[in-house]
């Protein structure tokens, strides 16, 4: 709990810096359990470039842009009723995920060195599965569970559902 607390003064204190570096750890630690956990690969085929790629993304690409979405999203829908959480969760799920994903793929296609051709033909064949995936794992557990959350969730934390990169990415 102490270590919980020292994140939410750090946040309050630097909100911006602290939702980058959340960002980059998120998708870091994310990669990290996709090729363990999941791929299987064990300690002698992890792709540490791989795993420092995407930890750099959540840091220049998802942090700030997540974040910077979420003030806007902030000013667009004041308060904290359950009916604001929702308000807040279908615009961004409905408006923003979709957008966020469709950059976020090319990005991750450019720097696993992707043409941009390669990158088009990637997109259009992953973005379906990445924003159904996008939709199961973070719109039905908030809609169903923690929508009384939510707007504790936005302020405290980036974990929006883009962050979880589905192992089909192919990185």
């Amino acid at each position: 709990m102490n270590l919980w607390r020292a994140y939410q003064q750090a946040l309050a204190a630097h909100p911006w810096k602290v939702q980058v570096i959340t960002a980059g750890s998120l998708m870091g630690v994310g990669d990290i359990i996709s090729q363990q956990l999941i791929e299987k690969r064990g300690l002698e085929k992890h792709q540490v470039h791989r795993t420092l790629t995407m930890a750099f993304i959540g840091c220049s690409f998802v942090g700030p842009v997540v974040g910077g979405w979420y003030r806007i999203l902030d000013r667009l829908i004041c308060g904290n009723t359950k009916m604001d959480a929702l308000k807040k969760m279908v615009i961004d799920q409905g408006g923003f995920a979709p957008c966020f994903l469709g950059c976020l793929l090319p990005i991750i296609g450019t720097f696993d060195g992707l043409s941009v051709k390669d990158n088009w033909v990637r997109l259009q064949r992953d973005y379906p599965d990445a924003l159904i995936t996008n939709y199961y794992v973070g719109f039905c557990p908030v809609r169903c569970c923690y929508l009384e959350h939510l707007p504790i969730l936005e302020v405290t934390s980036v974990l929006s559902p883009p962050l979880l990169m589905p192992p089909f990415l192919e990185l």
